[in-house]
């Protein structure tokens, strides 16, 4: 498939996912046996409205302004709204519509005033530069075809001495020919994964220092999940990706 016929698929596939028609990864299943809410307490699942990862946000601090690449229906967004408090600011960014619906029906539910949904690819982000104190994201990164553009836009948009942090899906092994041509491994956050020395040579392209990829071998249990019986953890890791813009 070319780079369109990508975007299209992942497009129709998460819209499908916002109507509630599709899961995240896999089968139907319970949000909480999906590689969505990975990362994630009870109380954290409990008190918002969709899964993801939580720990790209751990270093936030009051009045920053964050974007969220792949916002999906939000729940990353939310969470950075709680870190960075009232005088701060939550953009989230995604490239569909039904997504984006889903997201701003969340953000009235829950009485979130200090985050905002933007429409557009992560790859061409609707951000000015310079702009961002943090940049986050969760298993988005993988399904784009141009990564290295998305570190590149992601650099674009922080202010100098702001920080990227995204938990994602890296690389371990080569996956089988049958496995990486599978459409839906690609868009369920594994035959798009890109390997550790990529990712980071995108990163210093891109011009951030102080790089760090650390791989968690904890994550096997979960990521095998997402395709029962097909060896998948042999093949890909759950891994957070940091970076500075100096």
């Amino acid at each position: 498939m070319n780079t369109t016929e990508v975007k299209e698929m992942v497009r129709n596939k998460y819209g499908s996912i916002a109507t509630g028609s599709e899961s995240c990864c896999g089968s139907p299943t319970a949000p909480q046996e999906t590689s969505c809410t990975m990362g994630y307490s009870e109380a954290e699942l409990a008190s918002l409205p969709e899964g993801g990862n939580p720990q790209a946000l751990a270093a936030m601090r009051a009045g920053e302004v964050v974007v969220d690449l792949g916002s999906g229906a939000g729940i990353d967004c939310f969470l950075a709204a709680q870190k960075v408090g009232p005088s701060g600011r939550v953009i989230g960014v995604d490239m569909t519509h039904e997504m984006l619906a889903k997201a701003r029906a969340n953000a009235e539910r829950v009485g979130v005033a200090n985050v905002e949904f933007r429409l557009g690819e992560i790859e061409h982000l609707p951000i000015g530069d310079n702009s961002m104190d943090v940049v986050i994201s969760n298993c988005v990164i993988n399904l784009v075809p141009d990564k290295e553009q998305v570190y590149r836009e992601a650099f674009r948009v922080l202010k100098p001495g702001g920080r990227l942090a995204v938990a994602d899906v890296v690389n371990t092994a080569p996956l089988p020919p049958a496995l990486a041509a599978e459409p839906a491994l690609l868009c369920g956050c594994i035959a798009g994964a890109a390997t550790v020395r990529q990712i980071e040579d995108w990163l210093a392209l891109a011009g951030f220092s102080d790089i760090r990829i650390t791989v968690k071998p904890g994550s096997r249990e979960l990521v095998e999940t997402w395709a029962p019986g097909r060896g998948i953890a042999d093949y890909v890791a759950s891994a957070l990706i940091e970076g500075r813009k100096p």
